[in-house]
């Protein structure tokens, strides 16, 4: 279907062997998990990871693997006797509903599901993530996965304009600005509910979190080149250096063995 396509099948690849390789989908899970990406120049398409394979296991996906989609979450490309993944219509509907994402990740991470399970809300309890849960996070109230048109849209209406959602007994569904963003996002969503059980189990529900003054007081500062210390340097490299590190490195680990488009 052209160049684009596979680059972003090959990135979409990527991003979902990295849901293996950081743990969100392993072990009983191994299977279950999607990353999409909306074609930045086809807008109304977009690139997720199938089921139908012989081999359906996250780390071992291949960007030929992937199945291209339209916004009603019908298949467009891919392999013959793959099918679209069985939640695409969570894609599909987000995607279409909400044009500022362009990446969309839905895993099942077990300290994330174990608390919408105790019904324990999500609060900020270390700096990773902290955002994310600053404001009770929606909760769509059921176990059951995604699979109508209805389902789609009531899970986009408990999201509303918030970046996830939780879903009751199931898992989570974070947007990013793309395939990084969404995943070590949500990958920073698992890390403060695994906090917030170990609160729980050590003091209880009402247990403390980091304050809203202590969360503004990491936010609302100078940006760090303007430092006496910095400023010089980070004027000659050309400004803050990038902060992709960590993604690279998971792309590093993961992508050794992947054919590349």
């Amino acid at each position: 279907m052209g160049r684009e396509i596979d680059e972003v099948k090959y990135e979409v690849a990527i991003a979902t062997r990295i849901l293996a390789a950081t743990g969100l989908a392993t072990g009983v899970t191994a299977g279950l998990g999607h990353v999409s990406m909306r074609v930045p120049n086809q807008p109304d398409k977009f690139v997720v990871k199938g089921r139908g394979y012989e081999i359906d296991s996250l780390g071992e996906m291949q960007y030929y693997d992937m199945i291209v989609c339209d916004l009603e979450g019908y298949k467009i490309d891919g392999p013959a006797r793959s099918t679209q993944c069985s939640e695409v219509k969570i894609h599909a509907c987000i995607l279409r509903e909400r044009p500022d994402v362009m990446s969309v990740v839905h895993v099942h991470p077990r300290n994330v599901v174990l608390m919408t399970v105790l019904e324990e809300t999500l609060v900020p309890m270390c700096q990773e993530g902290a955002d994310l849960v600053r404001t009770p996070l929606p909760l769509y109230p059921h176990t059951k996965t995604v699979w109508s048109e209805e389902e789609g849209m009531e899970l986009v209406r408990t999201l509303g304009d918030a970046k996830a959602v939780l879903m009751q007994g199931h898992g989570a569904t974070m947007t990013g600005r793309s395939p990084s963003d969404a995943v070590i996002s949500m990958l920073q969503l698992e890390e403060q509910a695994r906090m917030n059980r170990w609160a729980v189990a050590a003091k209880g529900s009402d247990h403390k979190r980091i304050s809203d003054a202590y969360l503004d007081e990491a936010t609302n500062r100078p940006r760090q080149d303007e430092y006496p210390h910095f400023k010089e340097l980070m004027r000659r490299i050309g400004g803050n250096p990038p902060r992709n590190g960590v993604w690279n490195s998971y792309r590093k680990q993961v992508s050794a063995d992947m054919v590349k488009p």
